[in-house]
């Protein structure tokens, strides 16, 4: 890894948290500056713009959520189990312990709908590549038999992600783990259900 590579690399570990507790608008160049513990031109020297760090701190913080997402499913075996899976990374979200601020998916996607197209590009790249992973777990459910063939898999899958997602949104809201487990509690009996 070249120098550059190294800087940049450290740029974005050190921001990627504060764009996604304070979204691109509210990140200002002091934060990034305090953060890297670098200058305006060596921020600047490694990214053309703000844009730019934005756009690299959104894929840091998915691609960090979605490792945490596979390592939690790979030691499981059946569709429910990995779909169960999601639920314990998402817990972990609600209640801040995995990504600070939140889900960056969610963070994003409410910052940037109307401010920023790329950002909100990204996050919808994120959300369908999300949606897909979650159909393609309960298509082999289906196929397995662990699941009722009745059952529609965007369906499940975009019920799954709007419980989630809205269970981050109140748990961080009310700033209880009680709504968090509530939450939890639901969606295990919906995924358990689904025979």
């Amino acid at each position: 890894m070249t120098k550059s590579e190294k800087t940049k690399r450290h740029i974005i570990e050190k921001i990627a948290p504060i764009f996604n507790m304070k979204g691109f608008a509210g990140t200002s160049l002091n934060d990034m500056t305090d953060a890297t513990g670098l200058t305006k031109g060596s921020i600047y020297g490694n990214f053309a713009n703000k844009d730019e760090v934005a756009l690299a701190a959104f894929d840091y913080n998915f691609k960090s959520m979605e490792m945490k997402i596979n390592a939690a499913m790979n030691n499981q075996h059946t569709a429910k189990d990995k779909l169960l899976a999601y639920l314990i990374v998402y817990q972990g979200l609600m209640v801040g312990q995995i990504s600070p601020g939140g889900c960056p998916i969610l963070n994003t996607s409410i910052d940037a709908d109307d401010t920023h197209p790329a950002l909100r590009e990204k996050a919808l790249n994120a959300l369908l590549s999300w949606k897909k992973q979650i159909m393609g777990i309960i298509q082999d459910g289906i196929s397995n038999k662990e699941i009722a063939s009745k059952y529609n898999p965007e369906q499940i899958a975009l019920t799954v992600i709007a419980m989630i997602e809205g269970g981050i949104m109140i748990s961080r809201l009310t700033n209880t783990k009680e709504t968090c487990e509530l939450l939890i509690d639901s969606l295990k009996v919906y995924i358990n259900n689904l025979s």
